[in-house]
């Protein structure tokens, strides 16, 4: 059985591989999504070389953090999340990225909490790629709006986008699904000329090569690192 070490290697070793075929000499961030998995595993990860980890559910995330203490320095820690109302003030204060952000309400929230901390919140806006209504994110034809208007507001600087791919898809639904986000991606990025907007957040551990061949450069990985 491979080690966290060995896994995360193996993680890096098949991105390097994709970038160098598919000849984009880009950056992709690895983030180890450290969500249900003890603050041990983590410390291993950290020691690893792992310097970016994902949590979605801030109940579970902040006494992780408190175990951790001193290893997190450094350390950039991602929300994944759904984002709820009464949880906004406590994922300002402990989060570097945002990946959730789909509605005005949340964004004027996160707006509002970064100006009392004195901090400029970084934040993707979630795509919604999955038909059920029960899904977060926002509709792809809704995010260029939502865009505008986080331009708007202060103390909250929306970094690109992420999504989450439809379960159980093909391999060719999947790269179709990523090809209309990065073609999202790119258009706003032309549209608003805005330098900072430059992330785009797709894959996981089950699709997360998909994702880099079409065109992410953040990935978000559990199951392969810890599972």
């Amino acid at each position: 059985m491979k080690s966290i070490c060995q896994k995360i290697k193996l993680v890096q070793s098949t991105i390097n591989s994709i970038i160098k075929h598919t000849n984009n000499n880009r950056n992709v961030t690895l983030i180890a999504i450290t969500k249900t998995f003890s603050y041990q595993d983590v410390l291993q990860a950290l020691m690893c070389g792992i310097k970016h980890i994902g949590e979605s559910r801030i109940q579970e995330a902040l006494p992780k953090f408190a175990q951790l203490g001193s290893s997190l320095n450094g350390i950039m820690k991602h929300f994944i999340g759904h984002i709820q109302s009464n949880k906004v003030k406590k994922i300002v204060d402990n989060f570097d990225l945002i990946h959730s952000l789909d509605n005005v309400k949340i964004a004027n929230l996160i707006s509002k909490y970064a100006k009392i901390c004195n901090k400029i919140q970084q934040c993707l806006i979630e795509v919604k790629m999955q038909k059920s209504e029960s899904r977060s994110g926002l509709h792809i034809k809704c995010v260029k709006e939502l865009y505008q208007y986080c331009l708007t507001i202060p103390n909250i600087s929306i970094k690109g986008l992420m999504v989450i791919a439809p379960y159980n898809s093909s391999v060719e639904e999947l790269s179709q699904c990523f090809k209309k986000v990065y073609k999202l991606f790119h258009e706003l990025k032309i549209y608003f000329v805005q330098p900072e907007f430059n992330v785009l957040s797709m894959g996981m551990s089950a699709d997360y090569k998909i994702a880099i061949e079409e065109g992410s450069n953040m990935i978000r990985i559990g199951t392969a690192i810890f599972g």
